[in-house]
């Protein structure tokens, strides 16, 4: 019997994710959560229903749903409402492409979503609730931190530190060797060459920082 899950999210990439849920064939999906467009609670939603927001995981809990997969790209986020889940009582579900390759030795940690034509080489550690998306490539002996967003057709190179909930855009590359500080935004085709601290936005070839990130601190 499979178990049952719930997707917070009800966007694009929660479309992405209930897709490979259904391809691991692991969980049932009995619906989505959204607390962004109250007007489309109880619409119907990829093959499913978005039952409505937050206030639904009591009920979803009493009715023996315990596992939860975000559908949504924001690293912030996705790091705050994973450490809310988890402290209801929520598991996190993990949810892997069977079309990505991921060698044996690879660590993935909980919630994290591995999607099609991704490839993950050995002794890397993926943490807690990372997205690894289309066609990214991670080389080996990486440490990808908690909440971070590896954009489509991103490549890293071996012995990569990624920081916790940073976001690398489409088509970013980072070469051997880089640590990226926590909570920073790599941009879409930027080359990383040199290593970029927290909480800055960098982008171009080769990536420079162009400013700090704004961030909400009660997002």
């Amino acid at each position: 019997m499979k178990r049952t899950l719930v997707i917070w999210g009800a966007s694009g990439h929660a479309k992405v994710v209930a897709d490979v849920i259904r391809l691991q064939g692991e969980y049932e999906i009995v619906g989505f959560l959204d607390d962004v467009y109250i007007e489309r609670h109880n619409q119907k939603f990829f093959q499913s229903t978005i039952l409505g927001g937050r206030e639904q995981l009591d009920f979803l809990q009493h009715k023996g749903v315990k596992n939860i997969i975000f559908g949504f790209g924001d690293p912030f986020a996705r790091l705050k409402l994973s450490h809310f889940v988890q402290e209801k009582g929520f598991t996190l579900a993990t949810a892997i492409h069977p079309h990505a390759i991921v060698a044996d030795s690879v660590v993935v940690n909980a919630g994290t979503v591995i999607v099609a034509g991704a490839v993950i080489n050995p002794g890397t550690i993926i943490d807690e609730n990372v997205i690894v998306n289309t066609l990214a490539s991670v080389d080996h002996d990486c440490v990808i931190g908690e909440g971070a967003n590896i954009g489509p057709g991103v490549h890293i190179g071996g012995n990569v530190r990624l920081g916790k909930a940073t976001q690398v855009g489409i088509g970013a590359t980072i070469i051997n060797n880089i640590r990226v500080g926590s909570f920073s935004v790599i941009g879409a085709g930027s080359v990383v060459v040199k290593d970029i601290p927290d909480g800055v936005v960098a982008y171009g070839v080769p990536a420079r920082i162009i400013k700090k990130v704004a961030r909400n601190d009660n997002q």
